[in-house]
């Protein structure tokens, strides 16, 4: 996998790239709430594969429920992946880079997502933006946070969300956004994997080369280490540019960040920020 900072920025660098690139009149019908808190969920979901493996930093995000979470999904994700299996398949238990690893999964989290905030008429996005916004937190912390201090992440994940609904009020949201935005963080997620040397059996249940968990990679030479120099100076840092570059066109294009029209941008660059593509 690679490490969480490069995960979580890859799920916003993702909903702002899919966001800034969509068709004006659909950017339009954003709000600027439905936008940040899209950011919040893709970057959160952007973690959420990885809380199969019961031993992974983001299962220890909100203490024993996140690690029971963790070990109910790791459970099945090994139940299924013996299930499902053939004869050329690695001989592994599958319970990590199984089933929570899969387009299946990304699909089934946003349908989830979606129903959750319609039926509750909105009512339980707060609790949805305070789960994904911890994952979110845990995965931008990484090493240089202990393993043990759940109430920090939970406490920092309360302020982020207040914050937004402190700046965004009662602004209009859209249901289907939130699904879009965990399912874009989590295919984030799978591409990332899928560089790093292991693969990522995202098309599962698609059978290839007689593997229905076939690891999904590029030639070897274009993978790269997990922590490794690659990802620590280019990768990460290139997401990191990228996030904010894009967050800043679209909140333009929503009018949350009029500031943008005065800086000394090329008159070519403004064009397209304001015009779309």
């Amino acid at each position: 996998m690679a490490t969480g900072p490069t995960h979580a920025m890859s799920g916003l660098a993702a909903w702002a790239a899919v966001t800034a690139l969509a068709d004006t009149h659909a950017i339009g019908q954003l709000s600027p709430k439905t936008w940040v808190v899209g950011a919040t969920l893709s970057a959160g979901a952007a973690l959420l594969p990885d809380i199969d493996h019961p031993s992974s930093t983001v299962a220890a995000t909100f203490g024993a429920i996140s690690k029971g979470l963790s070990a109910a999904l790791s459970g099945f994700s090994g139940f299924l992946y013996r299930l499902t299996r053939t004869k050329k398949d690695s001989d592994r238990e599958g319970t990590h880079r199984g089933f929570t690893h899969t387009i299946v999964f990304a699909v089934l989290a946003g349908l989830i997502t979606t129903a959750i905030v319609q039926t509750s008429e909105g009512s339980a996005l707060g609790v949805l933006m305070f789960f994904f916004a911890g994952l979110a937190v845990r995965g931008l912390m990484h090493t240089w946070c202990s393993r043990r201090d759940a109430l920090l992440i939970a406490v920092t994940s309360l302020l982020l969300t207040v914050a937004c609904w402190a700046w965004a009020g009662n602004q209009p949201t859209e249901a289907a956004a939130f699904g879009v935005a965990v399912m874009i963080g989590c295919i984030a997620h799978f591409i990332g994997d899928a560089i790093t040397e292991q693969g990522c059996p995202m098309l599962w249940p698609v059978p290839l080369g007689g593997k229905t968990w076939y690891p999904v990679a590029p030639p070897k030479k274009l993978r790269m280490r997990t922590g490794g120099a690659v990802e620590l100076a280019i990768v990460g840092p290139g997401l990191t540019l990228v996030s904010i570059a894009l967050t800043c066109v679209v909140l333009y294009r929503i009018g949350a960040a009029p500031w943008l029209a005065g800086l000394d941008l090329p008159p070519g660059v403004m064009a397209w920020i304001e015009a779309g593509p």
